[in-house]
């Protein structure tokens, strides 16, 4: 049973029957399109493999030894520089600055400035202590009475100033605040009220007029509006929608059709081209390995292989041997004349200052646990200890 037909078939979204137009354009746009295509995407398939072989065999190798370069020129010294000169000259900085400042510093506030300090505020405490029984034993009282003084003073003034107050008060009220009440509730009040209703009829009339203006102006702005409004409708929007409906709406979907079978043409050429450019590549790739690479593999293998092992097992082993012999025998030669000439710098030493004394070594005497004597310990000695009387 075929189970994956079913499941692509399904996957697959179902397609709205199309026209006769549509069936009319497709075949020769794919084919027109799929000639302009294949030469583009041949030149394209072309550059980007020349690009990847340029990338993996010059430019990433070039980018490496750039980089190499760079942290050799720019990196490394700064590093070194930092690590062996700047740090250590920094701690040295460092040391010498809290020997010749920090500690002299620490010195100078611990035993001259905090006793110092000490001593002064000391000083400040007994003047501050001073001042205060000065104020709390002189200038307080003094203050004290003369408030009292002052308070008194103050009362007297006030008592003067409440009198003055109520009479200037009572004269205010009765010449100037009772004559403008009478004026205000006798007088202005009813000619205001007179003016506010002359404004009111003066506002009616005028209201009245400027609605009648208004509506004869809308009515005549009305009538030109609508004879307006159907003129632009007759010479602009219906034709306009004639347009729209009988020429551009079909005209659109006309366009809209041959695009999308213009890009479907140029999705089905790309990938058709694509497999074009893969088989043209596999075979010139082909083509190349049976001309250079196979030629040059069979030379290696049938020619250069067998005449390398000759050369090496007829030339280069024979030479490597007797370079190795000439060597050992150079060496022996060497050590023959370097023993020969330690024998005669020992004879000539020995014929001038003579033979020279023989030093004993010294034996250390090492401690045993066994009787020192000439014979053996036996049983049947009477020296031993279970013998012995």
């Amino acid at each position: 049973m075929d189970l994956e037909k079913p499941a692509a078939e399904a996957r697959q979204p179902e397609r709205q029957p199309e026209g006769c137009l549509v069936v009319a354009i497709r075949l020769p746009v794919r084919i027109v399109v799929l000639v302009l295509v294949v030469p583009v995407r041949m030149v394209w398939d072309g550059l980007v493999a020349g690009g990847r072989l340029l990338t993996d065999a010059v430019l990433r190798p070039l980018g490496r030894a750039l980089a190499w370069v760079a942290r050799a020129v720019f990196v490394w010294p700064f590093v070194g520089l930092w690590r062996y000169v700047a740090v250590p000259l920094g701690k040295a900085l460092g040391w010498l600055g809290n020997v010749l400042v920090v500690v002299p510093v620490l010195w100078l506030f611990r035993h001259v400035l905090t006793p110092l300090g000490q001593g002064v505020v000391w000083v400040f405490r007994g003047i501050g202590a001073g001042f205060g029984w000065i104020h709390a034993r002189v200038l307080t009282p003094v203050g004290h009475g003369v408030l009292w003084v002052l308070g008194g003073i103050g009362a007297g003034i006030a008592a003067v100033g409440t009198g003055v107050y109520a009479v200037v008060a009572w004269l205010v009220r009765y010449l100037a605040v009772v004559p403008a009440q009478w004026l205000y509730a006798w007088v202005l009040t009813p000619v205001g009220r007179a003016i506010a209703w002359c404004s009111r009829g003066v506002a009616w009339v005028v209201s009245t007029v400027v609605a009648g203006v208004a509506w004869l102006v809308s009515m005549v702005i009305s009538g030109i509006g609508f004879v307006l409004y159907w003129a632009l409708r007759v010479l602009l929007v219906l034709p306009a929608l004639a347009l729209w409906r009988w020429v551009l709406t079909p005209l659109g979907r006309v366009l809209a059709v041959v695009g999308r079978e213009v890009g479907d043409a140029l999705g089905h050429a790309w990938r058709i081209a694509g497999y074009i450019s893969l088989a043209v590549g596999r075979f010139l790739g082909t083509l190349l390995r049976w001309i250079f690479v196979e030629p040059v593999r069979w030379a290696y293998q049938t020619v250069l292989t067998p005449l390398g092992h000759v050369v090496r097992d007829a030339v280069l082993r024979p030479a490597a041997e007797a370079a190795r012999s000439v060597g050992r025998v150079a060496r022996q030669t060497l050590a023959a004349a370097r023993d020969s000439a330690r024998q005669a710098r020992a004879d000539f030493r020995r014929m001038l200052l003579g033979e020279p004394k023989e030093e004993r070594p010294q034996v250390v005497p090492v401690p045993r646990r066994e009787p020192g004597g000439a014979d053996g310990r036996t049983l049947g000695s009477s020296k031993t200890a279970l013998t012995k009387d």
